[in-house]
């Protein structure tokens, strides 16, 4: 009997893949770029799974040209590029890599606000062109993050293990909106008060987004609340592109209405929008808030897992449509 064929979207650690071998016929992406959309299609012809990364589409389109596919894993948390609805209609199980992120991820989105607060990237420039003549007291004197206010918006995983470092680590009080508020016992350990949306921006010195990417959260943060924010505030995102409206924030950066931003994800990226990278103030990194090795094995080990259990008869780890299982 032949093995179910799979299908290894992006380029990833090849002892990883190889964990695939013993169940399936493996074809696999050796390179960093990603398909267009109908290659991709193409690829997935006569695939039962596919392990994909967050820039791989799976919609209802692809997923009608490719009858056989019964799995599709994202070695991502996040999962904006996937059509849940459209795979769970289909009886594909959908699954993601949850819980193995997080404290990395954490880690880079407070490295990225104390990089932008106390404007590391600026004057690293500064200093790389040669400008660097002489000493003055005001020379790109920045922000403290030490006993400033920390704003979350999105009070998840990730959220929380930010809050948890300032609190703990640098003592900032901690406001935060979610769209339910966290029971008081999950509060307390991160010093955090709920607070709606206008008021979180309004009172802030630090916020870092966190929310997740959907239709109700397009341009959550545009012109009208970003000049909700404090002058002196820096904004920092880690959730996904579109969540800020990145025109909108390049021009309150130019116009100095808000100091500073340190941004991880943009509209339409790889394409950065060219208005931000003409601002000097904001810090720009190529979506690597995960980015260490340990992380991204994790991440990719889980996407195997979940691949192998779906095809195999076992229970993925964390499917998000586990329903598509009892059918």
């Amino acid at each position: 009997m032949s093995k179910p064929r799979v299908l290894v979207a992006r380029k990833t650690f090849d002892d990883i893949v190889d964990r695939l071998r013993p169940h399936f016929e493996v074809e696999v992406n050796d390179s960093d770029l990603g398909w267009s959309q109908d290659e991709l299609i193409r690829r997935l012809q006569g695939k039962a799974g596919a392990y994909i990364a967050g820039g791989d589409r799976i919609d209802a389109a692809l997923l009608d040209a490719c009858p056989e596919l019964k799995a599709v894993c994202t070695m991502a948390v996040g999962y904006n590029n996937i059509d849940v609805p459209a795979c769970t209609a289909r009886g594909v199980v959908v699954t993601n890599a949850p819980d193995v992120l997080t404290e990395t991820t954490a880690d880079f989105g407070f490295a990225l606000m104390m990089a932008t607060a106390r404007r590391i990237t600026e004057s690293e420039h500064f200093l790389r062109r040669g400008e660097w003549k002489q000493w003055s007291v005001t020379m790109f004197a920045g922000a403290d993050i030490h006993g400033a206010t920390l704003g979350v918006l999105g009070m998840g995983r990730i959220g929380a293990a930010i809050a948890r470092r300032g609190h703990l680590g640098f003592g900032m009080p901690v406001l935060y909106h979610n769209r339910s508020r966290l029971p008081a016992d999950q509060e307390a350990p991160l010093g955090a008060r709920w607070v709606e949306k206008d008021e979180l921006l309004r009172r802030v010195d630090h916020l870092i987004i966190v929310v997740p990417y959907s239709a109700s959260s397009h341009h959550l943060i545009g012109q009208r609340e970003l000049r909700l924010m404090k002058k002196t505030a820096t904004l920092v995102n880690i959730a996904r592109g579109g969540v800020v409206d990145d025109a909108a924030l390049a021009a309150e950066l130019k116009a100095g209405t808000l100091a500073a931003a340190g941004l991880d994800v943009f509209e339409g990226e790889p394409t950065v929008h060219p208005d931000l990278l003409a601002c000097e103030n904001v810090v720009l990194t190529p979506h690597i808030a995960s980015a260490t090795i340990a992380t991204r094995r994790a991440m990719s080990d889980l996407a195997v897992d979940n691949l192998i259990a779906a095809l195999t008869g076992g229970v993925p780890p964390t499917a998000l449509n586990p329903e598509v299982l009892k059918g």
